[in-house]
C-alpha cells in the first residue's frame, strides 16, 4: 500500500531513581514488538529524566494516492461504524485511583494493544467514504472533526456504542479524567443530547481513548461487504463491529445523540 513506515522513539520522563532499568527494557521490547508487527523500523530517539514515565513513538511514512482514506469524505446516508469498544480512559483513571485491580483491565489491554492495521486494510478493500481513529478527543470529538471536514452532520445512538467491561460502572463512580470533561465542554455548541441520554453516557462518549478504534463512514450499499470483511477478522480479538449511527445533511459538525440510532 505504501512505503514502509519509520518510527522514532521518544522515551520521555524515565525516573532513574525510582524505576528499575529492567522495566525500561521491558517497555522498549514491547514497543519494538509492536513496530515489528506493523512492518516498520525504529530509527532512534531520545530520552529525558522526569518524575512521571512516558513513552511514545512518531510514525513517518507514505501511502499510495489510490489508498488514501481521509476524514473529509463522509456523505449524507453513510452509516457510521466503530471498530473497538470505548472506555479506556475511564478504566485507566479508575486504576490510578485504586478503584479496580490490574486484572480488571484485561479486555482494555487487548483493545489498546490491537493495531488498527487489519481494520484499515479491510475498509480500503471494501471502499468507504471517510474514516478517522478515536483517541484523545473521544468518540464525539473525533466524529465532530470528521463531520466538520466533510460538511455534514450525524445522528448516533448511545445504546449502539459498545463499552469495555465495567466502564459505565466506574464512570458512575467518578472515574472521569480532566481531559474527558474538557472534551464534553468543548462540544457544547456542536452536540444535541436527547433528554433521556444520561449524564454519565455523555461523558463516556467523550472519554479520552488510548489506541482507540476506527470510526468509518460507509455507504449503505457496502454495509454488508464491510461486515463480511470484519467477519473475517474474528481472529483479531481486539476488534468489534458496531453500527452506531448515520451521517445526515445539516450544519457541518453537528451531532444529535439519542438512546438508539434511528
Amino acid at each position: 500500500m505504501g512505503a514502509t513506515p519509520l518510527f522514532t522513539l521518544n522515551l520521555v520522563g524515565w525516573p532513574r531513581d525510582t524505576l528499575p532499568l529492567a522495566l525500561l527494557g521491558d517497555v522498549l521490547r514491547g514497543g519494538a514488538d509492536v513496530v515489528r508487527a506493523a512492518g516498520a523500523f525504529i530509527l532512534g530517539g531520545h530520552s529525558v529524566d522526569d518524575p512521571e514515565p512516558k513513552f511514545g513513538m512518531v510514525a513517518i511514512g507514505e501511502v499510495h494516492p489510490d489508498h488514501v482514506v481521509t476524514n473529509a469524505g463522509a456523505e449524507p446516508g453513510d452509516l457510521l461504524v466503530l471498530t473497538k469498544e470505548i472506555g479506556t480512559g475511564v478504566l485507566t483513571t479508575a486504576l490510578k485511583r485504586d478503584l479496580l485491580d490490574e486484572s480488571d483491565l484485561e479486555r482494555a489491554v487487548v483493545v489498546m494493544t490491537t493495531l488498527n492495521a487489519d481494520a484499515a486494510r479491510a475498509m480500503v478493500r471494501v471502499g468507504v467514504h471517510a474514516a478517522t481513529d478515536v483517541t484523545g478527543f473521544g468518540l464525539l470529538g473525533h466524529l465532530h472533526n470528521m463531520l466538520r471536514a466533510s460538511g455534514v452532520a450525524a445522528e448516533i445512538g448511545v445504546g449502539n456504542v459498545r463499552l469495555l467491561p465495567r466502564a459505565r460502572e466506574l464512570a458512575e463512580r467518578g472515574a472521569i479524567s480532566g481531559g474527558t470533561k474538557r472534551n464534553l465542554e468543548s462540544l457544547k455548541d456542536a452536540v444535541t443530547f436527547a433528554p433521556d441520554v444520561a449524564a454519565v453516557d455523555r461523558l463516556l462518549l467523550c472519554d479520552a481513548q488510548t489506541s482507540g478504534g476506527l470510526l468509518i463512514a460507509v455507504p449503505p450499499q457496502r454495509r454488508d461487504a464491510l461486515a463480511d470483511a470484519f467477519g473475517q477478522l474474528e481472529h483479531v480479538s481486539g476488534y468489534t463491529y458496531s453500527m452506531i449511527g448515520t451521517v445526515t445533511a445539516g450544519s457541518a459538525g453537528a451531532i444529535t445523540v439519542r438512546r438508539q440510532a434511528t
